[in-house]
């Protein structure tokens, strides 16, 4: 039974799943924004937000931490200067917005993009 469980595999084992969630992440972070299935966003989802929520407060421990799950420094310096502004919402950092099907096999394609620092929080 699938109870309780939130995550979706993505038909890739371990290793595979953790370094594509890494490489989306670490996309998401630099451009802000990109294009991919349904079914990758909502699982970047939850990987990009907690990322965000680590990086709002900029110690030795979280940047660590945030290093283990990136590829490159780059990419940190950006996730840290997106934590500070991100700093007074709560959560809810990214949006999914469905954009239509892949044309070669009709997967469901969506953009994930980070929320903008004025828009009006709920």
């Amino acid at each position: 039974m699938r109870h309780k469980k939130s995550k979706g595999i993505l038909d890739r084992n371990k290793p595979a799943r953790k370094a594509l969630m890494r490489s989306l992440a670490e996309n998401l972070i630099l451009h802000e924004k990109i294009t991919t299935t349904e079914a990758k966003a909502k699982n970047l989802r939850s990987f990009a937000e907690k990322l965000i929520t680590i990086a709002k407060t900029e110690s030795i421990v979280n940047i660590r931490s945030v290093k283990k799950s990136l590829y490159t420094e780059k990419a940190v310096k950006k996730l840290f200067v997106l934590g500070k502004r991100f700093k007074n919402r709560p959560g809810g950092y990214t949006r999914i917005s469905k954009i239509g099907n892949r044309k070669g096999d009709n997967a469901p394609m969506v953009r994930i993009e980070l929320v903008s620092q004025d828009e009006k929080q709920k």
